[in-house]
């Protein structure tokens, strides 16, 4: 497919526009021990349990559940909820200066597509403004459904009524690249805004 073919630029926003890391509060709770931090993410409060929530779960019922599990880490446990806003860092700014200028380019329509709970998105929108510049912004906690799956990238083509093979879609995950992929629609893995200001340069949108 040519260049000229993409019209619609699809964001991804933790990773890419925005810092998260629930480190920002575990390295402190742990005093600085990363084994045992790791050890706590790898056994209780897990990405695949985190990424449940993203698809919608409550996030109050989530916490209990693992309180039952693992009653002995029931306050660390309470944290990563309780204590989510801490996790939430800066916005990476050589990409929100990258997203500045396709959005200023009226040869394309910018959207975004998030893996992030409906209930602190919220907290995402009062923080950062560029995310009120794209046209539309597709969260997985509202539509009960995640990246990969493929229902949430067909939720964002036939919502904003655009095509696949027009679209390309930036995300710094690979399983979520390859999900894309699977349906057609372009994509860069990202990796730094430097990395992406290239590769957009490559295909001539920048």
């Amino acid at each position: 497919m040519s260049k000229q073919a993409i019209k619609h630029i699809i964001f991804d926003l933790g990773g890419v526009l925005i810092d998260w890391n629930p480190e920002y509060v575990y390295l402190k709770v742990f005093k600085g021990d990363r084994i045992k931090m790791k050890l706590f993410f790898d056994e209780i409060c897990t990405m695949d349990w985190n990424e449940n929530q993203d698809a919608g779960y409550s996030l109050k019922k989530a916490t209990e559940d693992r309180v039952k599990l693992f009653p002995q880490h029931e306050e660390l446990i309470r944290m990563y909820y309780g204590r989510w806003d801490e996790m939430l860092g800066d916005s990476i700014q050589g990409t929100v200066d990258i997203l500045k200028k396709i959005i200023e380019n009226p040869k394309y329509r910018v959207f975004a597509l998030t893996n992030w709970s409906a209930e602190t998105f919220h907290i995402a929108l009062k923080k950062f403004p560029f995310l009120h510049w794209f046209e539309g912004i597709v969260v997985s906690g509202t539509e009960k459904t995640r990246k990969p799956f493929e229902d949430i990238y067909k939720i964002t083509l036939d919502r904003y009524q655009i095509k696949a093979e027009n679209s390309l879609f930036i995300d710094d995950n690979s399983r979520n690249i390859k999900g894309a992929q699977n349906i057609n629609i372009q994509t860069i893995h990202f990796r730094n805004p430097d990395q992406l200001k290239k590769n957009l340069q490559e295909k001539g949108l920048l």
